[in-house]
């Protein structure tokens, strides 16, 4: 085993380490006199003490694999184990990521009596897919979310929802007087301001928030867990951020800065809906503030009483009633 081009370590019934060779050595920056005959071999991979997948395997452990690896596999007789994780290297001083298969070795009687686990780095791999991924689910102009990743996003938060029958959020969002920005700016101008609100909104999220370029000069935020009250906050607090930036605008019709307009809707999804109902009110709401005077938040609620009244609200700025 010292000789295999594979870094490969094997633990004892008692997971103690009887080989770690000179492939594994140089894969994790530990010598083997280091952990042969300790239980210490989790320090080649982790910071803080934790499973390795041989030790799952010596402990018959498979119900663990969901909580220690985010990609996993059982062999076809649950024995052997395969998974992929990002690893920390403590010796080495970065990240690696690492394809790790693990399985026992057995006496005649059945008997347990060494666990071979092998790694194989595919850091490489995984960063260029990685990448691939961000480039297919981002706008190239802002760096947000695009159309489709977000649609792909509103399923299966909306689905989420359903579930547990918790709120969802929608914030619809335009940049007030775009096409007269571009056409008195040039179109160059129109991409940096289309950037600045995008990095303001980005700025402004939760971990749990999606924000996309919805189209053109359109955007949108997903908020999950989130109800009516704290969207609309959520998107005030947006519409006076921009506001600060203090973007120039001076196009006819237009403000003398950039400005904002917010459509807000929330729904508890139940059984009959599907997220066009939310969508569809966000942008109820987002077409009444464009129409009410732009540069204001307003919610569907509002919007659609105004509807059902036959006009348009009249609103003030900065609107955030119900």
């Amino acid at each position: 085993m010292q000789h295999l081009v594979v870094p490969t370590f094997v633990l004892n019934p008692a997971r103690e380490v009887v080989v770690w060779n000179r492939a594994c050595e140089r894969l994790t920056g530990v010598a083997a006199e280091d952990v042969i005959g300790t239980k210490k071999h989790w320090r080649a991979f982790y910071q803080t003490k934790r499973y390795c997948l041989a030790d799952l395997v010596a402990l018959e452990r498979p119900d663990l694999l969901n909580s220690l690896y985010p990609e996993f596999t059982v062999s076809a007789h649950g024995l052997g184990f395969s998974a992929e994780n990002w690893c920390v290297m403590p010796r080495l001083g970065n990240q690696l990521y690492l394809a790790i298969d693990a399985g026992p070795i057995h006496d005649e009687d059945g008997r347990l009596i060494a666990v071979v686990e092998t790694l194989r780095d595919m850091t490489d791999q995984k960063r260029a897919e990685s990448a691939l991924q961000a480039l297919a689910s981002s706008d190239g102009l802002t760096g947000l979310a695009n159309r489709r990743s977000f649609d792909q996003a509103l399923t299966l938060e909306w689905a989420r929802a359903q579930r547990t029958r918790s709120p969802l959020s929608l914030l619809l969002i335009d940049v007030d007087h775009f096409k007269l920005y571009n056409d008195l700016h040039g179109h160059q101008k129109g991409d940096d301001c289309l950037r600045a609100v995008a990095a303001t909104m980005g700025a402004s999220l939760r971990p749990a928030d999606v924000a996309a370029r919805y189209g053109g000069e359109e955007f949108a935020i997903l908020m999950p867990d989130t109800t009516h009250d704290i969207a609309l906050h959520a998107a005030e607090r947006l519409r006076e951020a921009v506001c600060n930036l203090r973007v120039a605008h001076g196009a006819a019709r237009a403000g003398k800065h950039v400005t904002l307009s917010l459509g807000v809707a929330t729904e508890v999804p139940m059984d009959e809906m599907n997220s066009d109902n939310l969508v569809t009110r966000a942008d109820q709401a987002l077409y009444a503030a464009k129409h009410s005077g732009r540069d204001r938040v307003l919610s569907s609620e509002r919007a659609l009483a105004a509807f059902a009244q036959g006009a348009m609200p009249s609103g003030k700025r900065k609107a955030r009633t119900r």
